[in-house]
């Protein structure tokens, strides 16, 4: 099988592992593999992990009907074509394109992919034939690819034909690249939302990755506000059938292309929502061995969970007339489970999905199955107390050393800096490029304010200040650091400069924009310039 899977009777000490990843790819050969194989838990749930899925960058995962902009998307993000791409109404996309970055432009194969070593896609050989045609993966230089791959999927159509004509089980193949990659884009159309019988099945079989996951309402452009919430409602609500979840799965609305927008009417919004969903994909480098470390313990948990249920059953095994005690055995399967969950204290999330542990049972020899063997499940406790605990700590300690690690290149650099920056020019922001202090426009007005307070050499106390600042109705937390950045000379009172830089900070607060953590130097008062 694997030359690290035998047994190793020494223990490893979690303080020689170097790094995250080679902590967990000892910790899975050592500990988790061998509980995996007694209890053949890569015949019923995932294939064994090998060194290329520790190793791998970030993976996205994009999934949706056809012409939701998938590819385009990819597009966008990358600002180049990559290798097999076709974009058009139609579905075009018939593929898996693993998009990577590699030295040259070029493709390779489904069937030359799965025996790539350096690839984390070896297990997907299982699928066989009709859907290693139907995988490639483009390779091409391009800094976004430097940092995660992207993963294009084919349009999911409506209707029984596409489901059957696939020739391999499309929602088996995406439930193992969600058990992979670091984040699955679910992407729907503004102007189609209906989501199809196959879509609802493939977001089913997505369940227990609702913490990778994120929405995207793409092509929002193409409708006025009042429709965009309509349909925004709409999408929620049938989202809500199909993901049985009390919390709201995260939605970024917007129009993921660099062609001009439509109906301009809510570009403001467009640019947030981009920009948060940017931000999540960034942060995807440096979260990624917590997400792995997460994956692996949420692997051990099922492996124990497998164990119980397969000992169990070959526990309750007669010498004689074993079919007919095998049929009963998993009929009664939830039986089993509710004993196993009340003897071994476990949580009945962490079951396997009993129609499916039936169906696979059916086929499997009872007889081959092997009694419990505490040797093996104390190495994963083990794992699980104390060898996680101590990983934990590396994990943050490595994103100490790399704290800058995230995605570049592409429309990640298009808004980083300039006036297009998201932002620039407004609130606080607002008269950066101005030769005039932008306080000053509005200063007639706030001198006004600032002597009717009784001025004392040409300064008010924070009590006469506090008496005006109040009726912004603003949190006294708030009007906190207002005072703190129109104090500019630290002195405790506001000469008239100060209090008219107090005042913009309070309308700037009020509009809905946040203040800044340090006085922008436009903002700083002529008068104080130079004397701070």
């Amino acid at each position: 099988m694997f030359s690290w899977a035998n047994k190793n009777g020494r223990k490893k000490d979690p303080e020689l592992f170097q790094t995250v990843t080679d902590g967990l790819r000892r910790l899975y050969r050592t500990k988790l593999f061998p509980l995996e194989e007694a209890y053949r838990f890569h015949d019923f749930h995932s294939p064994a992990l090998e060194d290329a899925d520790f190793d791998n960058k970030p993976m996205v995962l994009l999934v949706g009907q056809y012409s939701t902009g998938k590819t385009t998307f990819i597009r966008h993000l990358m600002e180049q074509d990559f290798p097999g791409m076709r974009i058009g109404p139609e579905p075009t996309t018939d593929c898996f394109i693993a998009v990577m970055h590699g030295e040259q432009d070029g493709q390779i194969p489904g069937n030359a992919l799965v025996v790539d070593p350096k690839k984390p896609f070896r297990k997907l050989n299982a699928f066989g034939n009709a859907f290693l045609n139907r995988f490639i993966c483009a390779q091409m230089p391009n800094a976004v690819l430097e940092s995660i791959s992207i993963i294009d999927t084919p349009g999911i159509l409506s209707g029984e034909k596409q489901r059957i004509s696939r020739g391999y089980d499309f929602a088996a193949v995406l439930e193992w690249f969600a058990e992979r990659v670091d984040r699955i884009i679910l992407l729907f159309d503004a102007h189609k939302l209906d989501i199809s019988d196959e879509f609802s099945e493939v977001i089913r079989a997505l369940k227990n990755h609702e913490d990778k996951m994120r929405v995207v309402l793409n092509k929002a452009d193409q409708i006025g506000t009042q429709q965009l919430m309509r349909v925004y409602g709409a999408l929620m609500w049938s989202l809500g059938k199909i993901i049985n979840t009390p919390e709201v799965v995260r939605v970024y609305i917007g129009s993921f292309w660099a062609q001009p927008l439509l109906v301009p009417d809510n570009r403001k919004l467009f640019e947030a929502e981009e920009q948060d969903l940017f931000r999540d994909i960034q942060s995807l480098p440096r979260n990624a061995a917590l997400r792995k470390l997460n994956d692996l313990i949420k692997r051990a948990r099922l492996a124990k969970v497998q164990a119980y249920i397969i000992s169990s059953l070959k526990k309750e095994m007669p010498m004689f007339g074993k079919e007919n005690k095998k049929k009963e055995l998993i009929a009664n399967l939830g039986e089993i489970y509710l004993k196993i969950e009340k003897e071994q204290q476990i949580s009945p999330g962490d079951f396997p999905k009993l129609s499916k542990m039936q169906e696979i049972l059916a086929g499997q020899d009872f007889a081959k199955f092997q009694t419990i063997k505490p040797k093996l499940l104390e190495a994963v406790e083990d794992m699980l107390a104390n060898d996680i605990a101590k990983l934990m700590t590396l994990v943050r300690q490595e994103e100490a050393a790399m704290p800058s690690q995230s995605v570049k290149g592409g429309a990640f650099e298009g808004t980083m800096n300039g006036p297009f920056g998201h932002g620039y020019g407004e609130g606080a922001g607002e008269g950066i490029d101005d030769l005039e202090w932008v306080v000053g426009r509005d200063k007639p007005t706030y001198d006004e304010i600032f002597y009717t307070l009784s001025p004392v050499n040409g300064k008010v106390s924070g009590a006469m200040a506090k008496k005006e600042m109040v009726k912004s109705k603003l949190p006294n937390t708030v009007l906190g650091k207002i005072w703190k950045l129109a104090d500019v000379d630290g002195d405790g009172f506001l000469d008239d400069d100060e209090f008219a830089l107090a005042n913009h900070l309070i309308k700037v607060k009020l509009e809905g924009h946040e203040l800044p953590a340090e006085l922008p130097e436009h903002l700083v008062p002529p008068s104080k310039r130079g004397h701070e």
